[in-house]
């Protein structure tokens, strides 16, 4: 299996002001994807991203009600929320098709504290 963290996801209510924040703060230029449901700013390192700030009028993702997203790889999303479900943890969001090309396919949970959890899969 690859990295078991395959990526971060800062939430926003306002995806332009977040954009132009880290922009600032870090003093980089973000890779920007806009798709039909989310938009996404992309951290890069070594040409590979790393994480992005998010924003969806679709899903439910709130910047401080639970903060920042971690994304863990996985071989197989169903068995991974299966086991969630089996251990007392909750489906936010099933398995998703990432609508930027070749870009494999995601859910979110919340774990047995509360905390919310995004999951990676390719295929």
């Amino acid at each position: 299996m690859k990295n078991l963290i395959a990526f971060f996801e800062i939430p926003s209510t306002d995806f332009r002001r977040a954009v132009d924040f880290y922009e600032t703060v870090l003093e980089t230029k973000l890779s920007v994807f806009e798709c039909e449901k989310e938009k996404m700013a992309c951290f890069e390192e070594e040409g590979e991203t790393v994480g992005a700030i998010s924003y969806s009028s679709e899903f439910d993702f709130l910047p401080s009600e639970h903060g920042v997203l971690i994304h863990f790889n996985c071989e197989d999303i169903a068995q991974i929320l299966e086991k969630v479900l089996q251990k007392g943890g909750k489906v936010v969001i099933p398995r998703t098709k990432i609508e930027v090309e070749g870009r494999g396919w995601f859910a979110v949970f919340t774990d047995c504290e509360g905390n919310r959890i995004g999951i990676y899969a390719e295929k």
